[in-house]
């Protein structure tokens, strides 16, 4: 038992209590309690109606550990936690809970966006070298009765020797997807309107516009943000640019695509799609989506799912740590840029 001096800083969880359920282990339990005081019972998921526990919490409270279903930190939210200092999210964006009274009031945040970042980045390099090897064909083909196919002769325009792979958006998942790219036989082609050809080709790609990726590519992947600029980057034309046989890929945000031209597309035939997100999503009931074979369509599940949330509690307790010793956060968000971000 700690004595009355104890020096840790006071803390607490504002996230959904089924998320810290999956989120902290019984060792994150115990690595949190010996950097911060804390309830790990009392998780704020409200704070519009917080009972007399929670408020007495949220007014002690020097710092958050936050993750998915935190409450907005709104002015009136604050202005009940007078030593708040700091927010550590556990998840990716902040968003949709960081408002500009947090700014105002100086409060440092910090975010997990670059753990989660890391299975993005892999289901989409498992996407691109699945499109690249023509899996749905094949694997649809597989269950068709009739006779033996000659498969090396159906598939002699597959494989992934020295494919043309475009990324679009130099995000922090498509910066990781750039990194996992490095060992094959691609070429690469990037389009970002903020990165650089210098800063592409040190990232292992050409920088190119958004017209030329799309004409060029065998695989297209979606990375961008998501923000009124970006809305329905992917249109017509862009898809239209694609080659016969090629497959866009999508893990951002459904918005980023046309797909109302994206379903003719598809339903010709002609381009293939891997989805993991939709507009909206899930897929309206009797959304083509569901039934097109040439599309692989997942719930939203290429961000962190299971045992990779871990990573994020991992990141996050690294954070904490960080911040108890007075040392700058790894992985700060500034109000600054935030706009453009996801």
């Amino acid at each position: 038992m700690h004595e009355a001096t104890d020096r840790r800083p006071r803390a607490l969880l504002a996230m959904a209590p089924q998320v810290a359920e999956e989120l902290l282990t019984p060792a994150h339990h115990e690595r949190l309690g010996r950097l911060v005081r804390t309830d790990p019972g009392l998780i704020a998921s409200d704070f519009t109606d917080p009972g007399p526990a929670l408020a007495a919490a949220l007014a002690e409270a020097e710092v958050l550990l936050s993750c998915w279903g935190v409450p907005r930190l709104t002015a009136d939210v604050l202005a009940r936690a007078p030593r708040l200092r700091a927010v550590v999210h556990a998840a990716g964006t902040v968003k949709g809970f960081v408002t500009d009274a947090c700014w105002e009031r100086g409060i440092q945040v910090s975010s997990a966006a670059g753990a989660n970042a890391l299975p993005v980045a892999e289901y989409t390099l498992a996407a691109i070298l699945f499109s690249g090897k023509k899996v749905l064909d094949s694997a649809r083909g597989a269950r068709e009765p009739g006779g033996r196919r000659d498969w090396h002769r159906e598939l002699r325009a597959a494989g992934n020797y020295r494919r043309v792979v475009g990324l679009v958006g130099a995000s922090r998942v498509g910066r990781r997807v750039l990194e996992l790219l490095r060992p094959f036989d691609f070429e690469v082609l990037l389009h970002d309107p903020y990165v650089s050809g210098a800063d592409a080709a040190a990232l292992g790609a050409r920088s190119v516009e958004l017209a030329e990726l799309c004409a060029r590519s065998s695989v297209v992947s979606v990375h961008a943000p998501e923000l009124p600029s970006t809305r329905h980057l992917i249109g017509p034309a862009e898809l239209a640019a694609m080659p016969d046989g090629a497959t866009l890929i999508n893990t951002s945000r459904g918005s980023l695509i046309d797909e109302g031209a994206l379903l003719d597309e598809l339903a010709s035939g002609r381009l293939s799609a891997v989805l993991d997100v939709t507009d909206p999503e899930p897929p309206l009931p009797g959304s083509p989506f569901y039934t097109l074979p040439n599309v692989l369509l997942t719930p939203h599940v290429a961000g962190s799912l299971g045992n990779e949330v871990h990573r994020m509690a991992d990141h996050a307790l690294d954070e904490i740590e960080r911040w108890t010793r007075g040392e700058p956060f790894a992985e700060p968000v500034a109000a600054e840029g935030l706009h453009l971000s996801a």
